[in-house]
């Protein structure tokens, strides 16, 4: 045979070991430590060198008496900093020829977000070749970008919860309006429970908006949505449907004597003078009530229309006043406000001309 066999190998100085493995961690025949890799190094700090492995690491599943025969019986190690923050390495032991010691490969395994968090490492301390540095970035992004997603995700739900409330919502008076009305009304009717639509008009509006302006008509508005909210429960719908009408949906009340009380709160609240610049807006209300008794479904436009009737025999009778729907050919007064006021001998543009159908 041409030349002779020799066993192959070579040898690497610590700064080039340090290269490729940066977290390397080497022992002498009694393990101790002897040389650590740059970033090994750094965690460890120089007063760890020269103890023993098990001074400085807790090695899980291994004897009491840690030796280099029980290190390498072990195709891999479990090894914790005994100081803080107790940072766990997973390592891979082999012997190194000649010197009888132990040379063991180290990373982080699953703790390696916390371990650069705790120690501030960075890209340089990991080799060129290592993924690791590349998957934390990975999970770091992809942390971000669910962040991102769900914060997100939640302006979307206020904005479209906000959208729902504006859709449902008078801006003037901050009551619902005609499609807040129109739900709550199909939802009581689906409760089939029994319960009381209230029409409300107001009176002599349009005198207060063509002589003190319409900023004193949106007070006005603003007021009465304040009466008519103050008068009933907190579970109740009011709501205003056109410029100065108004619909409350009083859920549980069937009764003519509960409705009547109802209607004299608010004729009581109206006792107190609407005022505007230092000037009495003279105002009233008009009201009909319609029951839709519980058990006996009425469709909701018909409920609407009997209220309608009965707010028109208010309106008739003298404004001022509730009245209840009891048939097509009969309604009955069930209060009135004692202070009503004098109409104008001319008619005023929102008084109905005749009576109505």
């Amino acid at each position: 045979m041409d030349g002779e066999l020799r066993p192959s190998g070579f040898t690497l100085t610590p700064d080039a070991l340090g290269r490729l493995m940066p977290i390397f961690l080497s022992l002498d025949a009694a393990c101790r430590l002897s040389e650590a890799g740059p970033t090994l190094a750094k965690l460890l700090g120089p007063a760890a060198m020269g103890k023993r492995i098990d001074e400085v690491f807790f090695l899980r599943h291994s004897p009491l008496k840690v030796t280099r025969a029980s290190l390498l019986r072990r195709p891999s190690l479990l090894l914790t900093l005994r100081a803080s923050p107790h940072t766990t390495f997973k390592g891979v032991p082999v012997p190194i020829a000649g010197s009888g010691g132990v040379l063991i490969n180290l990373s982080f395994g699953v703790g390696l977000r916390d371990a650069v968090r705790d120690h501030a490492l960075s890209s340089s301390d990991f080799a060129g070749t290592d993924l690791a540095m590349e998957l934390l970035y990975l999970y770091e992004a992809k942390t971000a970008v669910m962040a991102e997603l769900r914060r997100t995700a939640e302006r979307l739900k206020t904005a479209k919860a906000r959208a729902e409330i504006q859709a449902f919502t008078d801006p003037l008076t901050g009551l619902g309006n005609r499609r807040a009305m129109e739900d709550s009304l199909a939802r009581l009717l689906a409760v089939g429970g029994g319960f009381t639509i209230l029409h409300v008009d107001l009176d002599y509006f349009k005198q207060v908006n063509d002589t003190m302006g319409h900023a004193a008509g949106d007070h006005v508005l603003r007021s009465i949505a304040a009466i008519l909210r103050n008068a009933v429960r907190a579970g109740d719908s009011v709501s205003r449907v056109g410029g100065d009408e108004f619909v409350l949906l009083i859920a549980g009340v069937t009764e003519p004597d509960v409705i009547a009380r109802l209607g004299n709160d608010i004729f009581a609240q109206m006792e107190h003078p609407i005022t505007f610049a230092a000037q009495r807006c003279h105002v009233a209300l008009s009201i009909g009530a319609a029951i839709v008794p519980a058990g006996a479904p009425v469709p909701g436009d018909t409920a609407l229309a009997r209220a309608d009737v009965a707010l028109y025999a208010s309106k008739h009778g003298g404004r001022s006043r509730l009245t209840l729907w009891i048939s097509e050919t009969e309604s009955r007064e069930l209060a009135a406000h004692s202070h009503r006021i004098a109409p104008d001998r001319r008619r005023l543009p929102d008084e109905p001309q005749a009576s109505p159908p």
